[in-house]
C-alpha cells in the first residue's frame, strides 16, 4: 500500500475518517484488490500517520460498510467482489429491490437541476422542446458500495417541488407515486460498454473498464412516458437475471 501520511491541516474531517477514506480509495483503485489482506496494523499506523486506536476505528467503520472483513487473529481483508443479483421480471425501484434483499440503499447526488428538454427528450415525453424537466444524477450504493450511476429525467410539471427533496435516501419512483403517478411498465435496452472517463471516478473504475448500461423509458397506466433513466452498473457488481419462455406451437417450417 502506497505511503499516504495524513495531516490534520489537510482535511477538516477527524483522523479516523481520513484514514478510512485513504483505505477506501486504495480499494477503489485496486491497489488493494478484493480478498487481499491489509498490511499489519503497526505498518498501517506508520503509513497513515495515525494511532492504533484511530486506525481500528477507521477499520471497524469499513467493516460495517461491508468494504472490509475481519478475521480474529489473522487480520483485516478487503471484502471479495460479488455481483449483486438483480430483480426478477417485475418493475420496481432500486430502493425496493435493495430492501427486498435486506440491503441498505443510499445515493450520492451528483446533479439535481431543472433543464430545458432537448428535441429528443421532448419527443419521448410528448412535450414541447424547451419545457422544463428535472434531471437527477446519482451514484447508487448498496451497503455503502458503489453499484452504478443513475441519470434520470422527468417533466417538471409532473413533480413540482421535487427540487427540495433530498435524494440521498429518497426514491424517485416513490416521489412519483406520492404525486399519484404510478409507473406501469418500462421499455428497457441493456448493453455492455466501456466505462467513460466521466463515470470512472464516481464508480471507482478506470476509463474503459466494463459497465452494463440499462436505459429505461417508464410509462404510466395510460401509456404516457413519465420517466427516462439510464444507469451504468459496475460490471463486477451487477448481474441481470431473467427468464425466457418458449411459445407453444409450431416453430419450424
Amino acid at each position: 500500500m502506497a505511503e499516504s501520511t495524513l495531516s490534520v491541516t489537510d482535511d477538516p474531517n477527524p483522523l479516523w475518517v481520513q484514514a478510512a477514506n485513504v483505505i477506501r480509495h486504495r480499494i477503489a483503485d485496486q491497489t488493494l484488490p478484493p480478498g487481499r489482506r491489509l498490511p499489519a496494523e503497526r505498518d498501517l499506523c506508520q503509513q497513515l500517520g495515525v494511532s492504533r486506536v484511530t486506525l481500528r476505528k477507521a477499520l471497524q467503520q469499513l467493516v460495517e460498510e461491508g468494504v472490509l472483513s475481519s478475521s480474529h487473529g489473522r487480520g483485516w481483508y478487503v471484502a471479495k467482489a460479488h455481483a449483486e443479483p438483480e430483480w426478477p421480471n417485475t418493475l420496481e425501484s432500486f430502493t425496493e429491490t435493495a430492501r427486498r434483499k435486506g440491503l441498505e440503499p443510499s445515493s450520492t447526488v451528483l446533479v439535481a437541476e431543472v433543464v430545458p428538454a432537448t428535441f429528443d427528450e421532448a419527443e419521448e415525453f410528448g412535450i414541447v422542446a424547451g419545457t422544463d424537466i428535472f434531471r437527477l444524477v446519482r451514484v447508487r450504493h448498496l451497503d455503502g458500495l458503489a453499484i452504478g450511476v443513475d441519470d434520470s429525467r422527468v417533466p417538471l410539471a409532473l413533480v413540482e417541488g421535487i427540487e427540495t427533496v433530498d435524494f440521498t435516501h429518497a426514491s424517485l419512483l416513490r416521489e412519483l407515486s406520492e404525486r399519484q403517478i404510478e409507473t406501469a411498465q418500462a421499455d428497457s435496452i441493456i448493453e455492455a460498454r466501456g466505462c467513460s472517463a466521466e463515470l470512472a471516478e464516481p464508480l471507482g473504475l478506470t476509463a474503459g473498464d466494463p459497465v452494463l448500461a440499462m436505459r429505461q423509458v417508464l410509462e404510466d397506466h395510460s401509456g404516457r412516458t413519465v420517466l427516462i433513466t439510464t444507469i451504468n452498473y459496475r460490471g463486477d457488481r451487477y448481474r441481470l437475471h431473467t427468464t425466457f419462455a418458449r411459445v407453444p406451437g409450431p416453430r419450424f417450417p
